[in-house]
């Protein structure tokens, strides 16, 4: 489909008031351009006054008809139950284009089951689309180890040398943001990483360097970092049995992803993609050194 899009007509941006989503919303109003932030709770969304927030669930597809309205572009968080429906409503409203936030599972092929079927409904939708991947949110250290580093200077961890290439959440936005504003950006799909590859010991060092203080790096059983986060509640206790080799990527108990080797030319950079230096793990720390902090 070729792009006729109307550089005027708001952009809406699903899960607005995610660490990505803000970041999306900044950059839209830095660029000049209107912005439909969707929130479930607008009354608690904290977006800057440029943007128009709008009440609207993607668990609720009917709920999004005031967002779209009008609208030429959106930014599509994952939600695979009601998509269909979701794609739907956005053609109808007159959306030309829809960004895809995905992940790097799928590249991986660990995800076959949830944000595999929401690329697969937007790409046969005969929209324009475009497709994110990210692999490792940096932010998932804050959610994993946040609370233990807060209350006790402390992380549980049983791979403490595992590797991983966790990235920026404002490098995600900024590859979002890239492909929302070049029409010649369609059709792609992009999985996006840090520029760092770190073992979870080195992470744990750079927040260390970052708060300017010890943090104890307890090493433990995986069956004991299991009972650690569930009782930790949240996103450690939802993603525990994952992240520690109980279940795979998509649910099935006893079962581990084999990581293939074949990929490593798939994952790209922030620098790779746009051509901007990508932003360091160090960095990332340092920008949420106060989010780990007493409270």
């Amino acid at each position: 489909m070729t792009s006729h899009s109307h550089t005027l007509d708001p952009i809406v941006v699903t899960g607005a008031t995610g660490s990505v989503g803000r970041a999306v919303v900044a950059g839209l109003i830095q660029a000049g351009r209107p912005v439909r932030a969707v929130s479930r709770r607008p009354d608690h969304a904290d977006l800057p006054p440029e943007a128009q927030v709008v009440a609207g669930d993607l668990a609720e597809p009917a709920t999004l008809e005031p967002a779209l309205a009008g609208a030429a572009q959106l930014v599509l968080i994952a939600l695979p139950d009601t998509v269909t429906e979701v794609v739907e409503q956005a053609r109808g409203a007159g959306v030309e284009h829809i960004v895809v936030v995905s992940s790097g599972a799928v590249t991986a092929g660990f995800d076959t089951t949830y944000n595999l079927l929401v690329e697969q409904v937007v790409t046969a939708s005969g929209l324009d689309w475009t497709i994110v991947r990210p692999g490792e949110f940096a932010t998932n250290a804050l959610l994993m180890w946040g609370p233990s580093i807060r209350s006790h200077r402390r992380v549980v961890e049983p791979f403490p040398d595992q590797p991983g290439s966790p990235i920026h959440e404002a490098d995600i936005a900024d590859v979002i943001l890239a492909d929302l504003l070049h029409p010649q950006r369609r059709g792609r799909i992009n999985t996006i990483v840090g520029p760092d590859r770190l073992t979870k010991r080195e992470q744990v060092a750079a927040i260390e360097a970052a708060i300017g203080e010890n943090i104890e790096l307890a090493e433990v059983t995986a069956e004991e970092a299991r009972t650690f986060y569930r009782a930790q509640g949240g996103f450690a206790a939802y993603n525990a049995d994952f992240l520690f080799g109980f279940e795979s990527y998509d649910g099935v108990a006893g079962a581990i992803d084999e990581p293939r080797d074949d990929l490593t030319d798939s994952y790209l950079t922030l620098a790779e993609v746009t051509g901007s230096p990508a932003r360091s793990f160090a960095q990332w720390a340092i920008d949420h050194a106060s989010d780990f902090s007493t409270r």
